[in-house]
């Protein structure tokens, strides 16, 4: 198991926070294959958006990268029509 740290920049601060946070795990799922390996993930609030953090199967932290880009490049158009987008930082 790998876990890699994905950003995004989007505002999930606020009254709705939780429903935010809860949105994006969702389009991230819903734009996930099982071949992509992901286990688990969760998002939390960051100074400057949402902290992804994808739990993933994955042979190599290599592999769980590749795996990590490929997640949020299928999740980017619905991510970017609710404000979000994947800054170019990924641990």
């Amino acid at each position: 198991m790998r876990v890699i740290r994905a950003s995004l920049a989007g505002s999930a601060r606020g009254p709705a926070q939780g429903r935010a946070l809860a949105l994006v795990s969702d389009l991230i799922w819903a734009h996930t294959a099982p071949a992509h390996g992901l286990e688990h993930l969760r998002a939390k609030v960051s100074d400057d958006g949402v902290d992804i953090y994808l739990f993933l199967r994955a042979a190599s932290d290599a592999a769980a990268l590749a795996q990590a880009r490929t997640i949020l490049d299928r999740a980017r158009t619905p991510l970017m029509s609710r404000g979000y987008r994947a800054k170019p930082t990924y641990r």
